[in-house]
């Protein structure tokens, strides 16, 4: 059984950061992908930033060059530092593997303030 949990997440003014983390439960972290995933009220789950076998990064364009998305394999962790936050950045986080198929977590809030 694989179980991803969030942390991180919380209520931030405009032009702040914040760290999310996630920690995996699985057997085989390395190898798989991992990326996160926000998703505003009324709208549809949108890929952030995502990580292909521990070196290829893609970001959405909106983030770019404020979002980094990194990873421990040692600690199964995958982290996403956001940095100058806007209120556009507002939504539930997910973070997602995928080895076999794609497992989530149960996301953690990001809410921007203006």
């Amino acid at each position: 059984q694989v179980q991803l949990v969030e942390s991180g997440g919380g209520l931030v003014q405009a032009g702040g950061s914040l760290r999310l983390s996630c920690v995996a439960s699985v057997r085989i972290f390395s190898h798989a992908t991992v990326a996160w995933y926000r998703q505003a009220p009324g709208k549809q789950r949108e890929l952030v930033a995502n990580m292909i076998n521990s070196s290829r990064t893609n970001y959405r364009d909106s983030v770019k060059g404020r979002f980094t998305i990194s990873r421990d394999n040692a600690k199964k962790t995958v982290y996403l530092q956001m940095n100058n936050l806007t209120p556009d950045d507002t939504g539930v986080y997910y973070c997602a593997l995928t080895w076999d198929r794609t497992y989530w977590g149960q996301g953690t809030q990001v809410t921007v303030s203006s």
